[in-house]
């Protein structure tokens, strides 16, 4: 099952287990499946528009092969996908250096799982030492999320985006793949190390538009954590603790309109009748928040996220809230 690098099958998943496909379609906002959010598929059917849910059956069995990963969509196809929604996928070398910042800042320090190099990286092969102010663990439970995600090529690097070239576990810079290096490093029982690694996918977060985007990014998340456990202890996790995983993913990875933070297409401008001596008139009422340019008065579905800490669940824009009133 998890031999596929670069293009996963969701009939391998489908095959594996069933549950598990139908978890990672989910949209835990709505309670329905995830939206396609592009109309690259209209040519297998009215159901693959834009607006419509990602159903099972549009991807397994003879449609096995419909969802593809960037790199294996035609180069007309992707230029379309840039065109529409200004999709451009970022080199792994380049997701490296900004991931480099990131960890220069927490550790006080530069070059602390690779050194750049032209082009490319070379990897820090001795254990990850820490700060005396900081330990693995609060390494593990920081949070990071990735906007647009598309594939998720920050979090996870299973493979370059753009080259199609597969990545080694022991060599990746994703900001999931940097905190599961340092459970691989700290951790080795194996009950241990999935309560650990838990706690890895519950720190990184992502949001998406396109649905068959999302829904690779989700199966790249749950691929790194197969990778890294077949890595650790040289055998594959059960379904149970796949669920697991799963579950936490569809909730840290989701569909989202990134500017209004609602659901795509789920405001609406609405019609009502106002009825007069003269008869009935009709007035249209367009979503506020779209009419303003306010992303806090729009009348669509609110994204919600879990907060883990207290397994509650919160709206997203609560969050871009917080964050606006610390400053």
């Amino acid at each position: 099952m998890f031999d596929e690098l670069i293009d996963i099958k969701e009939n391998n998943i489908f095959y594996l287990d069933y549950e598990l496909l139908s978890i990672l379609l989910k949209d835990m906002t709505t309670g329905k499946n995830i939206l396609w959010g592009t109309d690259n598929y209209i040519n297998h059917g009215m159901n693959y528009s834009h607006n419509c849910e990602i159903k099972m059956e549009q991807i397994v069995m003879f449609n096995g092969n419909v969802i593809k990963p960037r790199i294996k969509k035609s180069k007309t196809e992707q230029i379309k996908r840039v065109k529409d929604k200004g999709e451009v996928f970022t080199p792994s070398w380049i997701c490296n250096k900004q991931n480099n910042i990131i960890d220069s800042e927490w550790f006080h320090r530069k070059n602390v799982f690779n050194t750049e190099i032209c082009g490319g990286w070379k990897t820090n092969k001795n254990k990850i030492a820490f700060p005396n102010d900081r330990n693995w663990k609060d390494y593990i439970k920081n949070k990071r999320i990735e906007i647009t995600c598309g594939e998720a090529p920050y979090l996870v690097s299973r493979y370059d985006t753009t080259t199609g070239k597969v990545i080694q576990v022991t060599d990746r810079i994703g900001l999931l793949d940097r905190k599961l290096r340092i459970v691989n490093e700290n951790v080795d029982d194996i009950d241990e190390w999935i309560k650990y690694a838990l706690l890895c996918y519950k720190s990184v977060y992502g949001y998406e538009w396109q649905g068959d985007s999302l829904l690779i990014a989700r199966e790249n998340m749950l691929y790194t954590f197969c990778d890294n456990y077949k890595y650790k202890f040289n055998s594959l996790p059960s379904k149970e603790v796949l669920r697991e995983v799963a579950f936490i993913i569809i909730w840290n990875i989701f569909q989202m309109d990134g500017l209004k933070y609602v659901i795509p297409y789920s405001c609406k401008n609405e019609e009502i009748i106002n009825y007069t001596l003269f008869g009935e008139e009709k007035e249209k009422i367009e979503c506020e928040g779209c009419k303003r340019g306010n992303c806090h008065l729009h009348n669509g579905i609110y994204v919600k996220v879990m907060n883990w800490d207290t397994n509650r669940k919160i709206k997203f824009i609560s969050l871009i809230k917080l964050n606006k009133s610390k400053r």
